[in-house]
Formats: structure tokens, sequence, C-alpha cells
């Protein structure tokens, strides 16, 4: 059984950014936002290369890849770590370039990344640890982004 169940894929679909980490070849860490992070199947996850050459360079070297995903409201996601693998043709990158197009990706996509989970953590604001609700962390957040 895949560590990605229906829920965090629906999780995924529905934050809109996420980020990735990877090491450099000099082994300095790279942490580059993503907009295009879904849920694949049961244990793949899938970002598209947009304006990532560093990263893409870094997979190149060292697959390891950690991606981290938070609900800004809510205050709590998912630490994703896995193999990722640079997809640039073929039948299942036209498949997912086509997922892209259908949700109205409009940038060139220069390459399809994979990422193979091996391991998954909840990440879990400590506000929760004094006792609040989700609703007040939510509000509380919500009232923080209307003062912007």
């Amino acid at each position: 059984m895949g560590l990605i169940s229906p829920d965090v894929r629906d999780f995924l679909h529905n934050q809109k950014l996420g980020y990735v980490a990877t090491v450099s070849v000099d082994n300095l860490p790279n942490l580059s936002p993503k907009g295009t992070i879904f849920g694949l199947d049961d244990h793949t996850l899938v970002f598209a290369d947009i304006r990532s050459p560093d990263t893409m360079k870094n997979i190149k070297h060292n697959p390891s890849v950690e991606i981290n995903v938070i609900d800004p409201l809510l205050r709590k996601g998912y630490l994703f770590r896995g193999e990722a693998k640079i997809l640039k043709e073929g039948k299942q990158y036209d498949d997912i370039l086509n997922h892209y197009r259908l949700s109205g990706v409009k940038n060139p996509i220069k390459g399809i990344v994979l990422v193979d989970i091996t391991s998954m953590e909840d990440v879990i604001s400590p506000l929760y640890d004094l006792g609040l609700t989700e609703n007040e962390i939510k509000s509380r957040w919500q009232k923080h982004f209307q003062q912007l």
C-alpha cells in the first residue's frame, strides 16, 4: 500500500504552493517553491520544471529530495521524502503535460519530475500543542492575511 492516500492527493490538489529541497554538487541546500505539485498515484508526486534550473541540475547530481506542502491557514501539511526522476518525453510525459494544460497551466514546461515517495510525515504547527482548534488557527491566519 502506498503512502499517498486519496485524502492526501485532495490536500495537494487544494494547495497551490509547496517547496522542493535538493542538494547541490557543492553540498549546499537548495529550496525551490513549486506551484505544480500533485499526487500522480499512491507513491508518486509530480512537479513541472517551469523555471527550475538549479533544482534540475541538483536532481541530476543527487535524486534525493524532500517536498513540503503546508496549508497556510490551518498550519498543517506533509513532508515527503523520495527519489526524483526527470522526464523530457514519452507517453507518461505527454499525459502529465496534458493534465497541466487541462488544469490551466500555460507556462512553457521544460520537463516533468516524478518523485517516488519513500516516506511521508505529518507537519503540524505547535499552535495545536497549546490547545487551539483548526477553526481558531484558521481564523487567526485569515485575519492576518486580510490585514496585509
